[in-house]
């Protein structure tokens, strides 16, 4: 049970940095970081089409690797 469960772990720690990098930048130099921050809490900048998707895959593969990482610990012992 424990080799499956780090397995899974490192499957999803490198879905999990694949997915990180190819998402695309929200900011833009200098000008992005003064005035990026502002756009993202209004929501003016939305995420359409592919990178709707990435950022959807982020956050479950996040879930996954906490759930995972837990329970590597708990049966682990």
């Amino acid at each position: 049970m424990h080799t499956l469960l780090v397995t899974l772990l490192v499957i999803v720690s490198i879905a999990l940095i694949a997915v990180v990098l190819l998402q695309t930048g929200k900011s833009a130099g200098l000008s992005g970081a003064i005035s990026g921050g502002a756009e993202q809490l209004f929501g003016k900048q939305k995420a359409r089409g592919i990178d709707l998707i990435l950022h959807r895959v982020t956050v479950v593969l996040a879930v996954l690797f906490f759930v995972l990482t837990i329970a590597v610990s708990y049966f682990g012992l």
